[in-house]
């Protein structure tokens, strides 16, 4: 009776890991299937004028005598800041920098023989403005200034004017939108090639911005970029 116990109960562990195994063996097939995946990409570009202006005028000046120099800088200041004032600036969105000279002779590398003048000098009159197509005209007509006598430096990198686009908050959402929607016409694309069903999001990531100038000749001009990376199920 005993052994017939154990052959019972043998038997029946038997049959039991067969049948867990086939069990076991659906389970692993229908987990495979629902962990197939397709990842795609959604990028949405669009362009916009900047907002926001950032002009510095630079002008340069040289001496002998400091005082000299020190005056004409701030005569020459003037005639920048009334130049623009002419040209529709308002006052508040214009401001007049410190000089910084630089004594040629007092300098402890280089050569000094030869200098003709010992002082030089180079101050900024910033304008900092929301009307970017008016002062992208004043830019474009600066003859008038050059013709009282003032010597712009254009050559300074640092001086460069800047154009910037404040409103990325504005056009986050639609832009996100449009990515997604991207996204998913690029995985319902490879979803019919592929015989399958594009099933739900299984994980996604909008993506960080980036604003830059849409080319050197234009660069009040931004282009707004964003990519979104989504992973979608994929079922038969």
């Amino acid at each position: 009776m005993e052994r017939l116990s154990a052959t019972i109960l043998a038997l029946g562990m038997i049959i039991g890991l067969a049948l867990l195994g086939a069990l076991g063996g659906n389970a692993i097939i229908e987990a495979k299937q629902w962990e197939r995946s397709v990842l795609v990409k959604g990028l949405s570009e669009r362009e916009y004028i900047a907002d926001q202006v950032i002009w510095p005028i630079q002008f340069v000046e040289a001496d002998n005598e400091l005082t000299a120099l020190y005056s004409t800088m701030a005569s020459n200041s003037e005639k920048v800041k009334q130049y623009l004032l002419e040209q529709g600036i308002s006052e508040d969105a214009i401001s007049i920098g410190l000089p910084e000279v630089t004594d040629k002779l007092a300098q402890q590398y280089g050569n000094t023989n030869g200098i003709k003048f010992r002082y030089s000098g180079i101050q900024t009159v910033t304008v900092y403005s929301q009307q970017v197509e008016q002062v992208r005209s004043v830019m474009q007509n600066l003859s008038a200034l050059l013709a009282q006598g003032v010597a712009l430096n254009t050559n300074n990198y640092n001086a460069r004017t800047e154009f910037i686009f404040t409103r990325l908050n504005d056009v986050k959402p639609d832009m996100i939108e449009e990515a997604t929607l991207n996204a998913r016409e690029v995985a319902e694309k490879f979803a019919q090639d592929s015989n399958s069903q594009l099933g739900k999001i299984k994980r996604a990531n909008q993506g960080q911005f980036s604003i830059f100038d849409r080319d050197s000749q234009h660069p009040h001009i931004k282009k707004v970029r964003v990519v979104s990376t989504v992973e979608y199920t994929l079922t038969d």
